[in-house]
């Protein structure tokens, strides 16, 4: 009879032995219908990345982020520092939104979009494969001693890993100062722009070692949000699961003939696979990024020995002991609504978000002037923000009551994503003024159309008051 697995405690990371001593992984290539589906999702993403810097909506970059310059691109979308706080909203959003669905779908995020997992499965480690060869070619390159073909292909690798990382480097400059400003630098040369290439060389230098030496440690040293699934996961959190109802006990397929024995064959396919050393039949566990490595190598195992795939899958806690598991209960449901509602409440911010953002106000300490014999003035002061594509050409008009605007100081221009500021005189009539504060509504004109509308107050003497009795 063959003796049952027995679970234990890991008080170690899996890429650590008992020295402390680092412990480097060299997981096989996985292949199968997940992996496939995670290896189009990064050519898009990686396409995406690359290509985007190239895009422009209205003359502008699909995407900028010029911390320099306080300004900003979404999706063909401009912020500007007044808008800051659309900014703040939008990432609070997103880190909302990463955590309750990080509560719902688990760590389904770092296994399929993070640049980390991207970068570092579907295209550092297909670089190693095409020239070190597969996992166990891999292993034997490292033990042996340093000879011509150690020295020709760790030399070819690590120049490919830098020439990326460079490239990858310029492509992140170019989402900060726009591509237009970057091809500006290259041909001036590095020489002109010597502190600017040096930054460059220094962040190169900084994703190379990430991806060439220290690699899955950014996930489960680095990244807090691992360390968050720990809070945010619970039993019906859907996470990549290990059936151990039905794989336990394991043992060889020679011996499973009795009927004794689960399904796992104990053939360490999944450990082979996992890109941060785990085994996931040992459970849910820090290090892993729900990367589906280990459902591809479990269900290709699971054909060869003729049973059912999914000893392995996408389930639940809940759903491995149960064997049923509803991703739409009420848990999932409520989250959604707050999503729901989060996402609307940005959509809602968006839509009342104009293109321009002005401010009057009537001079502080100053009181109504006589202007002529029959007219009274007011002076005012006004702060435009032009957050449209297009200089706006300052122009008022006094909409009610009947009255005029005299710009002191001549009319201004207000450059793109710029602030101006002035001082204007609004004169009224003083036939017809029945009160001592008169609502005065001013109209922002710009090429002839009235773009925005504006509400301030006119001061009169008081004793118009006594003229109204």
């Amino acid at each position: 009879m063959a003796k049952k697995h027995e679970s234990y405690f890991r008080d170690k990371l899996t890429t650590v032995d008992e020295q402390g001593k680092r412990v480097w992984l060299f997981p096989k290539k996985p292949k199968g219908k997940f992996f496939n589906r995670r290896s189009a999702l990064a050519l898009f993403l990686l396409t995406l990345l690359y290509v985007g810097p190239f895009l422009k909506v209205h003359g502008e970059p699909l995407m900028m982020f010029n911390v320099l310059e306080r300004k900003f691109i979404l999706f063909g979308i401009t912020f500007w520092p007044q808008d800051f706080h659309l900014i703040v909203i939008m990432l609070i959003t997103l880190i909302l939104f990463v955590v309750l669905f990080t509560v719902i779908f688990g760590r389904l995020f770092c296994g399929w979009v993070c640049p980390q997992t991207i970068f570092m499965e579907f295209v550092f480690r297909r670089i190693e494969y095409l020239i070190e060869g597969n996992s166990a070619a891999q292993r034997k390159l490292a033990k042996q001693p340093m000879n011509f073909e150690k020295l020709w292909k760790k030399s070819l690798k690590h120049f490919i890993f830098y020439a990326i990382a460079f490239i990858t480097a310029n492509t992140f400059l170019a989402y900060i100062i726009g591509i237009d400003q970057l091809m500006v630098f290259i041909k001036e040369g590095p020489a002109r722009h010597l502190s600017g290439f040096i930054g460059l060389l220094i962040f190169s230098g900084i994703f190379y070692f990430i991806f060439a030496f220290f690699r899955e440690q950014v996930c489960t040293i680095a990244c807090p949000y691992g360390r968050l699934q720990s809070v945010l996961i619970d039993t019906k959190t859907l996470i990549v699961a290990y059936d151990y109802k039905r794989g336990e006990p394991r043992g060889p397929l020679s011996k499973a003939k009795s009927g004794e024995l689960g399904d796992c064959v104990n053939c360490n396919a999944c450990v082979a696979v996992c890109p941060t050393g785990i085994d996931i039949r040992n459970g849910t566990q820090l290090e892993c990024i729900n990367c589906t490595a280990c459902i591809d190598a479990c269900d290709a195992t699971m054909d060869k020995v003729k049973r059912p795939k999914g000893l392995i899958r996408y389930d639940s806690e809940e759903g491995i002991e149960k064997g049923v598991h509803h991703l739409f209960n009420t848990r999932s449901i409520a989250y959604s609504v707050v999503l729901t509602l989060l996402l609307m409440f940005v959509a809602a911010l968006f839509v009342v978000r104009g293109d321009y953002e002005v401010t009057i106000l009537r001079a502080r300490g100053s009181m109504y002037q006589e202007y002529g014999k029959d007219s009274l003035s007011n002076i005012y002061n006004y702060d435009i923000v032009n957050k449209s594509r297009e200089p706006l050409q300052v122009r008022m008009k006094l909409i009610s009551p009947a009255g005029r605007i005299h710009f002191i100081g001549g009319q201004l221009t207000v450059p793109v994503g710029k602030e101006q500021n002035g001082t204007f005189m609004v004169v009224l009539p003083k036939k017809g003024m029945n009160s001592s504060k008169i609502l005065l509504v001013i109209g922002l004109y710009h090429n002839g159309n009235k773009v925005e509308k504006y509400h301030s107050t006119f001061v009169a003497p008081n004793d118009l008051d006594k003229k109204i009795k």
